[in-house]
């Protein structure tokens, strides 16, 4: 039996709280607050306390997927990719850029949401982006 501990940051929102993530035999299986970050002082939010959850989740993607013929299939990054870029394409020049919205996570870090968020306003000519961590 491995049992490790990994020190890390809680990836739901900017306030910093730290936490250790309990791991068996290499598959994550709880969450312990830090009691010594100055931030969180050995407490949690419900999110924080759940934050290992979603990883081993059976309902987590692992890989990307596409419809076709009405049916989702796997698919390689490459065709997901082209296709996505492709069809937000096609939206933009035929509705404009405000005809997109676009909606980050909170399971990303600061400066990735701002980086998209930039990305959504530059490349696309929106400011419909959120963040689901507002919620």
């Amino acid at each position: 039996m491995d049992l490790q501990f990994v020190r890390t940051t809680c990836p739901y929102c900017g306030c910093g709280c730290e936490f250790l993530l309990e791991t068996l035999d290499g598959k994550l299986v709880s969450t312990i607050p830090s009691k010594t970050n100055v931030m969180n002082g050995g407490k949690l939010c419900i999110k924080g306390w759940n934050a290992h959850e979603f990883v081993q989740s059976p309902n987590r993607l692992t890989n990307p997927m596409i419809r076709k013929d009405g049916e989702l299939v796997e698919t390689t990054w490459d065709e997901a990719l082209d296709f996505a870029a492709r069809r937000l394409r096609e939206i933009k020049d035929n509705h404009g850029g405000d005809s997109l919205a676009f909606l980050t996570s909170a399971k990303c870090s600061n400066e990735d949401n701002y980086v998209f968020q930039k990305f959504c306003r530059v490349g696309f000519g929106t400011n419909n982006v959120d963040h689901c961590a507002r919620l």
